[in-house]
Order: C-alpha cells, then sequence, then structure tokens
C-alpha cells in the first residue's frame, strides 16, 4: 500500500493488539506507511503513555489527530459533558464529534486507510470485507481503499505472533480490557463477556430487535 500510495496510506491504530502487531510488521518490512491515532481528549492515561512507549520502540512518528476545540465546545455546551449517558443517538453523536469528524479530516490525506477490524471483534464486525472501496463518505467525491489486512486473525493467532515478536502489549489488558477507548465509555468485561461487552455498558440490551453493535461510528460505512 505504501508503494502504491505514496504518502498517502494511512495506518489509523487505537494502539490495541491489531495495530500494534500491523505497525510492527511495517517497520520490520520497511512500508512506507504513516501511522495515525484518533485522540479524543477523553482516552486512558495508560494509551497516551503506551503511545509514547511505541513511538519510541518503533523510532516511528504517530499523527495524533484531535477534534476541534469548538466542536466540542459547541457538543458540551447543548447537551452536556457527560451526553453519552442519555441515548444511543446521543453517544453516537459524542463519538461523532471527538472521532468520527477527525478521522474524516485524516482521510482527506489519504488514498488508503489500514484498520484493525477483525471478524471475531463481534457478531457485527463479522461482515467486514478485508478490502473494501468507500466512495464519496467524507466530502471528496474519490474512492478510498480500506483494508483490514488481519480481519481473518483470531486472538489465538493474533497472542502467538504478539508473543513470537515481543510486540509491545497495551497495560488496560492486564487490566480486563479486551477493547478499550474513552475513559467514561469502555470499562473492563467479565468472563465469557464478548469482547466489546464493556464498551457503553449503560446502552447494552436497549437496541431494538437485539440490534447492539457497540460501535463509534467509524466504521459504519463498510
Amino acid at each position: 500500500a505504501g508503494e502504491t500510495f505514496p504518502g498517502r496510506a494511512v495506518l489509523n491504530t487505537s494502539f490495541q493488539h491489531t495495530g500494534t502487531a500491523m505497525i510492527h510488521m511495517a517497520v520490520l518490512e520497511g512500508l512506507a506507511l504513516r501511522f495515525a491515532t484518533l485522540d479524543t481528549l477523553r482516552l486512558h492515561p495508560e494509551t497516551y503513555a503506551f503511545a509514547e512507549e511505541v513511538k519510541a520502540r518503533y523510532a516511528c512518528e504517530i499523527e495524533v489527530i484531535q477534534p476541534k476545540s469548538g466542536d466540542v465546545q459547541r457538543m458540551v455546551e447543548r447537551h452536556g459533558e457527560y451526553l453519552f449517558f442519555d441515548s444511543k443517538e446521543k453517544q453516537e453523536h459524542c463519538c461523532q464529534v471527538r472521532k468520527d469528524w477527525s478521522n474524516n479530516a485524516l482521510l482527506k490525506t489519504a488514498d488508503c486507510w489500514i484498520s484493525g477490524q477483525r471478524w471475531d471483534q463481534s457478531e457485527y464486525r463479522q461482515q467486514t470485507a478485508k478490502k473494501a472501496m468507500l466512495i464519496d463518505e467524507y466530502g471528496t467525491r474519490r474512492k478510498i481503499l480500506k483494508l483490514n489486512p488481519l480481519v481473518d486473525w483470531d486472538d489465538e493467532r493474533l497472542l502467538d505472533f504478539i508473543t513470537e515478536q515481543d510486540v509491545p502489549v497495551h497495560p488496560l489488558y492486564d487490566q480486563g480490557y479486551p477493547s478499550f477507548g474513552c475513559v467514561v465509555c469502555a470499562t473492563p468485561t467479565r468472563p465469557g463477556e464478548p469482547k466489546r461487552a464493556g464498551r457503553w455498558r449503560w446502552l447494552s440490551g436497549q437496541q431494538e430487535d437485539g440490534d447492539d453493535p457497540k460501535e463509534c461510528g467509524l466504521h459504519y460505512n463498510i
């Protein structure tokens, strides 16, 4: 992807296992990719510290994309700081302002978006394609190639790779988080729960017909 889209292939990571493993692969292979992360301004302190660890380990630059302060301020003034507790719609709006719009801005500078989605992360994500073409999702009137290189990897294969290759591991995994994002909106899961059960836990079971994708909206267009 780096050779096909010089300077415009972006690997976007939240520093969960898949993203960090892909950074490891890209650096070892010398792939000309840009690395980026979306900072909602509400991430766990461990995430900010781990990002610095990854940058130091791989001697790489990671673009930090943040929401516009005016957008966040207007949202908070209108709906309150903790609007995501009110409804699924407001949770999605908060994610849109703090995360999705930032991603849209990033993708305006890219022709290829590399993501860490995997089929075993949730039932909803089982429909994810390994390669997809996005059209007119970001006000660009152009095509953007989206790649999910490890979409068919399961936990066992991924953890074996991480152990064998000594890939850095985010400390939140040891605290019971199989999925993480903003501090309030991600909680540890209990044994036997789905990986994303800890995301917006207060919304569980509130969707009609069991439609509870536990998604921020970032990947709805795939």
